[in-house]
């Protein structure tokens, strides 16, 4: 990834928290038939390897498993908030009209070594704690036990599960911190004013945080 100084963020607290809040990354192998791609929803675990470990998993019929089987490198890629910047906010525009637009965002690389898992008892936990993590937040929660046990011994044939220790984790904050004071200031006020058919609260937030205006 290429990483201007100015947008690296090397916090892990950070990083894992915007992984934890978009948990659907990319994963992407380079086996032997070339680049391969897919969006799988993961699970964090910082306590598992030096810098934490993913969980995730897949349908069995996706070729994907057997490239990370045979050991292809593996990089999963989360995307946070992003957002369009138009020039018409840029005080510089006012000044000079040297502007072009550009986009904002955050996003997090995770490369590491990556496991296929055929055991039933490790995707059963997995599975289950995974639709916890996502059905904490409603009154009325669905669990897997609330599927007819047959069935869902049936469903977990058709997966196999990915486990990545990950060895090198990257974070880059894209949000304008290049720009001067003036120029970041009505970026934020753009992005946060809901008329604009661009508003994004969120990263007017960072843009604020990262652009020394709070």
């Amino acid at each position: 990834m290429y990483q201007p100084p100015h947008f690296i963020e090397t916090d892990p607290v950070v990083l894992q928290a915007l992984m934890r809040a978009h948990p659907l990354a990319l994963l992407i192998t380079a086996g032997p038939g070339g680049l391969m791609a897919n969006p799988l929803p993961f699970q964090f675990d910082p306590a598992r390897g030096v810098k934490g470990t993913l969980l995730a998993h897949m349908a069995k019929a996706n070729p994907q498993w057997r490239e990370i089987e045979a050991g292809a490198p593996v990089l999963a890629v989360f995307q946070g908030e992003n957002a369009y910047i138009t020039p018409s906010w840029y005080q510089t525009k006012q000044e000079t009209g040297k502007v072009v637009p550009t986009w904002n965002y955050a996003i997090v690389q995770a490369r590491g070594t990556g496991r296929a898992i055929q055991d039933p008892e490790w995707l059963m936990e997995q599975v289950s704690s995974l639709t916890q993590q996502h059905e904490e937040k409603r009154d009325q929660q669905w669990q897997v036990s609330d599927a007819p046990e047959a069935y869902v011994a049936a469903q977990l044939k058709g997966i196999v599960g990915v486990e990545i220790e990950i060895s090198d984790l990257n974070g880059k904050w894209k949000v304008s911190q290049n720009r001067p004071l003036a120029d970041r200031s009505k970026v934020a006020a753009g992005l946060a004013d809901p008329t604009e058919p661009h508003t994004n609260p969120a990263i007017a937030e960072l843009v604020e945080i990262y652009g020394g205006l709070r």
